[in-house]
């Protein structure tokens, strides 16, 4: 299956369902929380707030060596959007790429799914916990902070 036949079909797009392709053109899906859009809402709100020359924005459909994998919370430069304009998904992942953790998620997941983005060129991946508790990760591994955004809360609240 393909990504614009997905975003096009009315039916998929009611779904209350996070919605991606794995590595075979199957459709997965992950049930939404309020409290997963809480922290998507608050990560976006301090991108925002931490770094001025770009943009944050929720739900990104970025594509991967696996297929589309639709981040929880990116944030990309005026360059990066310049350069990628309005591609859905995005050829290559933005500077910063969130996930957040669900009780559908594992940690297994979440960080096979950090490979990916910064296999295509993510700086930086950062994982958010259920409890909002963030973990920040580069190509050389775990971090103990952002170095795109030092300032950014180690716990976000909901």
């Amino acid at each position: 299956m393909e990504w614009n036949t997905i975003t096009a079909d009315p039916v998929l797009s009611e779904l209350p369902y996070k919605i991606e392709l794995n590595e075979w053109g199957k459709i997965e899906m992950s049930p939404a929380s309020n409290q997963h859009g809480m922290l998507q809402t608050a990560i976006a709100f301090q991108l925002k707030q931490c770094l001025q020359d770009g943009k944050p924005f929720v739900e990104c459909s970025i594509q991967t060596s696996k297929n589309v994998k639709v981040a929880d919370v990116v944030w990309g430069s005026d360059l990066f959007f310049a350069t990628h304009s309005n591609s859905t998904p995005l050829p290559a992942a933005p500077e910063i790429v969130v996930e957040v953790a669900s009780p559908s998620n594992t940690i297994e997941e979440l960080l096979f799914k950090k490979d990916l983005y910064l296999e295509k060129e993510a700086l930086e991946f950062w994982l958010c916990s259920e409890n909002g508790a963030m973990s920040f990760y580069n190509k050389t591994g775990k971090i103990v902070q952002s170095l795109l955004c030092p300032d950014f809360p180690l716990t976000i609240e909901a």
